[in-house]
């Protein structure tokens, strides 16, 4: 039984909900809620960093953000599909995993680069800002 289930209450709706990421052996996909989709090429990727906001839990506090040639991605922390994007992009050379810790114990607006060039923040798309 879950908690939901003893008072018989709805389980809550969480705003990670609403992001559609689809993973394949050639990019990410994300649909965002009002429909707009982002995708990149795994082998485009210039910038991996992760944006942090003082918005939850009413919206999504911790962004994945991948940036490059032009294409750029973003996954709020939650939604379905962050976890094996992480696991992924966690295997490339240089990839900082003390950044990724750092970032997940944040609570401020804060970026982490976990993987690329600080140039590269310039890629960082509008929404999540």
């Amino acid at each position: 039984m879950r908690f939901w289930d003893i008072f018989k209450m709805k389980e809550p709706h969480n705003p990670e909900d609403d992001f559609k990421v689809t993973v394949t052996e050639l990019s990410v996909t994300v649909v965002l809620p009002k429909g707009k989709t982002m995708e990149i090429e795994w082998d485009k990727i210039q910038v991996i960093g992760l944006s942090n906001t003082d918005q939850g839990p009413w919206q999504p506090d911790i962004w994945l953000i991948m940036a490059g040639n032009g294409q750029s991605c973003v996954i709020p922390h939650g939604a379905r599909g962050f976890d094996e994007v992480i696991e992924r992009v966690s295997k490339f050379e240089g990839f900082d995993n003390h950044a990724f810790g750092l970032s997940m114990c944040c609570t401020e607006n804060a970026e982490f680069i976990l993987w690329g060039s600080k140039s590269n923040l310039t890629g960082f798309p509008a929404e999540v800002k």
